[in-house]
């Protein structure tokens, strides 16, 4: 049982690290630091710096949280902890 949990529990951490990475990237990054570079494309009329800082993270935010609960539903699955 220790095993298995301390699988569970190393899987679920991996799984957090991906996704607050991809977080602080779209956030930080895309919104702030790589604002400059992506600026130069355009969407719909507007800088995509600009559409990120305001839209784009909302909507990678929102995937994230699907991306998330689908792959905790693999892990609960894999380590015989998910709910019926």
């Amino acid at each position: 049982m220790e095993a298995n949990s301390v699988g569970y529990w190393k899987a679920t951490l991996g799984l957090l690290t991906k996704i607050m990475i991809i977080w602080f990237l779209v956030s930080y990054g895309a919104g702030i630091l790589f604002q400059p570079v992506l600026d130069t494309i355009k969407i719909g009329g507007y800088p995509l710096g600009f559409w990120f800082a305001q839209q784009g993270s909302i909507y990678i935010f929102i995937a994230l949280i699907f991306y998330y609960a689908k792959k905790m539903g693999e892990i609960d699955r894999k380590f015989d902890v998910h709910e019926d």
